[in-house]
């Protein structure tokens, strides 16, 4: 088979795609390849794997993997026919047996040729990559069925790793546009797109207004530190806040830890955040249905709603948690969690887009994202998937990285800020410090000036 040949077999199997379609990236396309169902085509499925065996037989690599699902398949054949040994990652990870998260043998240091069936943008490649490099495996190459990327060759590069393709974008519509399968009015369209990959986007997006309000009060205390006040009475409470309240934008609150909880508290709690200048953020973790949450959220002994700006959201329970919790009342809005900096949580790639899905839809609501991540890239790529104008709000951050004895892991105040953090959140890192005031005037002003200089670049 050629690669005209196979081109044509995409379109007579409905493969090739035009309309309107939500890629993994949150980006949506005007056309959309769908080659899964090619395993149901054995002649279509054998002449890609030999079209890349060609491609790759004289590259340098120990075992051959492909990216789950569309991938796999393909990946197996290629195996086969080149006699090299096969592996795979799991997508979940596996929480049972031998626990492996690579199946297949292979030595540490393995070179692995990495098959997918097409890139966009390359991060989803790079994270693939650095899952298999955890695991002891070396990734160099990645070889794509088609590249629908407008600078994916680039991208990887400054990772580190070389992309190989089997055929780009402009192959295919040239070679539909001269059989008369797309029409000049659908080239034009994917030229845009394809173009709008590496432009900017200069439109105006919606921002929450209570992101706004965050944000002002960020550059107003020259301050973008959050601090976690996990304390059990009302006096630690207050003395911390006596200390350290002028140093923070935002107090993150467990009003329920209280151990002596009373009808003076809030009150003495919203006269600090006055006379200090911060905002409310009770880190209640709502993730009930709608009826429950909102009765949560402003009813009980600590009628939540009556006192903090922001709380957080778990999309558990599906999106209709935010109408739920903020249909009806002004002046108030979630943070998403949409990671976790706990060492085994459960929050995988599907649960984050959902979360993301989920603020698109409703802006109004949601003011930002609460999610950690193991290096400035790794930071980088989670919030370039944001939908909007919303803020990351960063757990897990020391003065060092590293992890503790329950799993938290930590990342240095400059790597999240630099990644694109907006926000760090601190608690033991102040709570137990010898002089809480002056390590709170220590995470303030380090995380002050690194999101200054990122700003400016």
């Amino acid at each position: 088979m050629t690669k005209e040949q196979f081109v044509l077999e995409l379109a007579r199997i409905g493969a090739i795609k035009f309309g309107s379609f939500t890629l993994k990236s949150g980006l949506v396309s005007p056309f959309y390849f769908d080659l899964r169902d090619m395993i149901s085509f054995p002649a279509i499925l054998e002449g890609v794997a030999d079209l890349l065996v060609v491609k790759i037989k004289d590259m340098d690599f120990d075992v051959i993997t492909g990216i789950p699902y569309t991938a796999l398949p393909i990946a197996s054949l290629v195996a086969s026919k080149l006699q090299k040994p096969l592996i795979y990652m799991r997508k979940e990870e596996k929480a049972y047996g031998t626990g492996n998260n690579v199946i297949g043998k292979f030595a540490k240091g393995a070179k692995c040729l990495v098959i997918d069936d097409l890139i966009t943008t390359g991060s989803s490649k790079i994270e693939t990559a650095e899952g298999y490099e955890k695991e002891g495996v070396v990734v160099k190459d990645f070889v794509v069925v088609i590249d629908r990327s407008a600078n994916g060759t680039e991208e990887l590069a400054k990772q580190g790793y070389t992309l190989h393709s089997l055929i780009s974008l402009d192959e295919i519509v040239e070679l539909l546009q001269s059989k008369g399968l797309i029409s000049e009015e659908k080239v034009q369209e994917v030229e845009e797109f394809t173009a709008s990959l590496i432009k900017p986007d200069n439109k105006e997006k919606y921002i929450n207004p209570l992101t706004q309000k965050l944000l002002d009060r960020m550059q107003e205390k020259k301050s973008n530190l959050v601090l976690s006040l996990d304390v059990t009475t009302q006096k630690e409470f207050f003395d911390l806040l006596d200390k350290v309240g002028n140093q923070i934008v935002m107090l993150k609150t467990h009003v329920d830890i209280i151990d002596d909880f009373n009808d003076s508290f809030i009150p003495k709690l919203l006269y600090y955040a006055e006379q200090q200048n911060f905002l409310i953020f009770e880190d209640r973790k709502f993730a009930d249905i709608g009826n429950t949450v909102r009765h949560q959220f402003r009813n009980g002994i600590y009628k939540i709603a009556d006192w903090a700006e922001f709380v957080t959201v778990h999309m558990v329970a599906g999106e209709l948690i935010l109408k739920g919790l903020f249909e009806g009342i002004e002046g108030h809005a979630g943070f998403v969690l949409a990671r976790m900096s706990s060492k085994g949580n459960l929050l995988n790639e599907t649960y984050t887009r959902k979360c993301f899905e989920a603020a698109k839809k409703y802006p109004y609501w949601v003011a930002g994202f609460i999610g950690h991540g193991s290096s400035v890239e790794d930071i980088k790529r989670f919030k370039a998937k944001f939908p909007g104008n919303e803020v990351l709000m960063m757990p897990g951050v020391k003065k060092e990285s590293g992890s503790d004895a329950m799993g938290q892991q930590y990342i240095t105040i400059e790597d999240a800020i630099n990644g694109g953090a907006d926000c760090i959140i601190v608690g033991r890192g102040i709570l137990k410090a010898e002089d809480p005031k002056a390590e709170a005037k220590l995470y303030r002003e380090r995380a002050w000036k690194a999101y200054e200089v990122r700003k400016k670049i």
